[in-house]
Formats: structure tokens, C-alpha cells, sequence
């Protein structure tokens, strides 16, 4: 892609206001080193040297939008406790609006608490309720969603599975958004299957696209991908399709038909939490900026490389994407 045009695409992006739904995470980080192992038990024994907070799950594709300059509205669950406060206070200072707004859940912030040495992640600690504990029931989005649609250029829906993102939510939107003209854009989670027709978009990695298209296959294996995509789109019938194939790169399908495989943008691996929220921030915005959708997988194959070069959860600026080259 040329300069000019990636110039072009990130200045249209700048103006746009992007709604996220989803399952809101704090990524806690443990950082230390290792010495020895303990006399207790065959473990590291690891001498915590500092610890960071990092927004996970939606809260990461906002901040990934908002990175980008787009003006971000974000709703999701959170507990009565610390962790909350904490979420509140980054994605605050990140310009990030609305996060308060939907009722807090007994079962608490959803946290994922890596530990860390050397660079290397010794382990991960998970916090979280119950799937049904963070859905909401149909009064609520009805009454919430039209306003919200009102106010933005189009929603993007960040499911990790935990329960906000269900057959509920999915119905009410769907309806709202199409009486309103809205786009919707999801990463999907298949984890328990849900209805996702009519989205505007879908980013399913390999193996949720292999579940979603109902294939028994070895996932070891090639990807199947005519097959593939012809069921997700007779079965689910978005407008547009992408699959993030890891190191493989990322598919793309418009109407049913593959448009191409674009190999990977990485350069160095270092950290792969976070790149599919980095895919679905960028192609959301790229095509509600007018992309077509080979520049907007060109435009997000890129972000996606450059925050699995970072450790940690991670997201890019304008100013990067403009430098890197966008050649595989």
C-alpha cells in the first residue's frame, strides 16, 4: 500500500466514533526474574521486581481504537471492586467513553494475571463469574442500543465468550442496527455456538472458523479454506469475512467469494495477546472509513505486526503504521 493512501485512510479514521461491546478484562501483569527453584515443589521461584495494569479483552480493542484518534464509546460488565476502578481509571485516561454505564455484576471484573520472567510468561492466574452472570436481559439493550446507534458510525461487537456477547444482545442489535442503517463488526468466540447472522463483518482465527463452519477436520492439518468459507457464508451470511491464519497470515472473503490470503506483516515474535483485537480495531475503522476490504486486511495485517513485535498486550499508533512498509 502507498503512503499517500495510508495517510489517507488513517486521517478518515481519525474522524470516526466507534461503539465496543464486550467482555471488558484487566490484564494484570507480574513482572520478576528466576533464580532458583523452590525446596517445596519442582517451581520457579520468582522475585517480583513490579507489577502493571493493562485494559484486556474490549477494553483492548477500544484502546486499540482509540490509538488509532477514533472516538470510542465502550460498554461492558464489570464487578463492584478494585479491579473496575482500576479499568476506569486507564481507559479514562485514554479518552475512552462510557465504560461506566452498564450495571455492575456481583461476580467481579473479569482479570487475567500473567506472571512474567525474563520475558518469558511463567503462568496465568484467570478471575471470572459464571457466562450468565455478565448478560444482560432484552429490556436493557432495548432501551440502551438506539441512542447508542445513533451516535456512532457503527459497532463493534469484542466477544471473548464470557457472556456479555449472547444470543440476546445479538438479536436486539441486529434489529436496531439494521432499522438504523448501522454496520456491525465481531470477533466471535463459537464457545458456546450463538446466532451471528447478518453481521457486517466476521474475524474468526482458524480454529473458530473451522467450529464455525462445522467441519470435523485435523486443525493440524491444511486449512480448508473454499470449504470453510462457503459454510460460514451460507450458514451465517455476513458481507465480509477475514481469518486470521497466525503466522499463515490473514484470509479474506467478500459475498462468499476468497478475495486472497495475505501473508504476515511480523517481523519478530514476541507477544501474540492482543493481535486479534489489533485485526478487528483496524478493519473496523479502515472500512467505516471507506476502505475497500483488501486495503483495510492490508492496513490491519500490518498494526497486527507491529503489536506482536511489543510484550504484553499492545497496540499501535498512526505514526508506525505509516513507517512500516507493508511488505510479507
Amino acid at each position: 500500500m502507498e503512503v499517500s493512501r495510508k495517510q489517507e485512510l488513517l486521517k478518515a479514521i481519525s474522524g470516526k466514533r466507534i461503539a465496543v461491546i464486550g467482555d471488558v478484562i484487566l490484564d494484570h501483569y507480574i513482572w520478576g526474574d528466576v533464580e532458583r527453584v523452590s525446596p517445596e515443589a519442582p517451581v520457579p521461584v520468582v522475585n517480583v521486581d513490579h507489577e502493571s495494569d493493562r485494559p484486556g479483552g474490549a477494553a483492548n480493542v477500544a484502546l486499540n481504537l482509540a490509538s488509532l484518534g477514533v472516538r470510542t464509546m465502550l460498554l461492558g460488565r464489570m464487578g463492584d471492586d478494585a479491579f473496575a476502578e482500576r479499568l476506569l481509571e486507564i481507559t479514562a485516561r485514554e479518552r475512552i467513553e462510557r465504560l461506566q454505564e452498564l450495571p455492575r455484576t456481583s461476580a467481579g471484573t473479569i482479570v487475567k494475571t500473567r506472571v512474567v520472567a525474563r520475558n518469558q510468561q511463567l503462568c496465568r492466574l484467570d478471575r471470572e463469574g459464571e457466562r450468565s452472570s455478565y448478560a444482560l436481559p432484552a429490556d436493557y439493550w432495548q432501551a440502551c442500543l438506539p441512542s447508542l446507534l445513533v451516535s456512532c458510525d457503527g459497532v463493534l461487537l469484542s466477544d471473548y465468550g464470557k457472556g456479555l456477547v449472547d444470543d440476546t444482545l445479538l438479536e436486539v442489535l441486529r434489529r436496531e442496527a439494521t432499522a438504523l442503517g448501522k454496520p456491525v463488526f465481531i470477533d466471535p468466540k463459537p464457545y458456546p455456538e450463538r446466532n451471528f447472522c447478518g453481521m457486517t463483518l466476521m474475524t474468526p482465527n482458524r480454529g473458530e472458523a473451522i467450529r464455525m463452519s462445522g467441519l470435523e477436520v485435523d486443525q493440524r492439518g491444511d486449512f480448508p479454506a473454499e470449504a470453510v468459507v462457503e459454510r460460514i457464508f451460507a450458514k451465517y451470511r455476513p458481507r465480509y469475512l477475514v481469518v486470521t491464519l497466525g503466522a499463515a497470515g490473514m484470509l479474506y472473503a467478500e459475498n462468499g467469494q476468497i478475495g486472497g490470503v495475505l501473508p504476515t506483516f511480523a517481523r519478530e515474535v514476541y507477544d501474540v495477546s492482543g493481535a486479534g483485537d489489533t485485526v478487528i480495531a483496524v478493519l473496523t475503522a479502515a472500512m467505516l472509513a471507506g476502505a475497500t476490504l483488501s486495503d483495510a486486511v492490508v492496513l490491519a495485517n500490518i498494526a497486527a505486526g507491529i503489536v506482536v513485535g511489543k510484550l504484553g498486550t499492545a497496540t499501535t499508533k498512526p505514526e508506525e503504521i505509516l513507517r512500516a512498509d507493508g511488505s510479507p
